[in-house]
């Protein structure tokens, strides 16, 4: 019970956190970027079984492969992409502390 408290606490309660205090102008925006970025799980469907409840998602499936990871990272140099950047990674680090607790 505790893991999936943390682990939705990551996924909704902090981002919303992180966009009112670091991004008060445009926190409901910003806020939003976060729960899209959620939908990097859809690369989850591909696997089989589709959910494993002790399976850890980084380099398992595609969108949460290092390699993917490198390229959000990338996403952070760029002012356009910037705030996706650090939605997806910060997504990716919830998937990868979950795949500790």
């Amino acid at each position: 019970m505790i893991k999936f408290i943390i682990h939705y606490s990551l996924h909704f309660l902090v981002p919303f956190l992180i966009a009112f205090f670091f991004f008060r102008k445009n926190w409901k925006t910003v806020y939003l970027i976060f729960l899209c970025s959620m939908l990097v799980d859809l690369d989850h469907l591909l696997a089989n079984p589709i959910f494993e409840e002790n399976r850890c998602s980084i380099n398992f499936h595609p969108l949460h492969t290092y390699t993917a990871i490198a390229i959000y990272f990338l996403a952070l140099f760029f002012q356009k992409t910037r705030i996706i950047g650090i939605a997806l990674l910060f997504h990716m680090l919830t998937d990868f502390i979950d795949c500790y607790v």
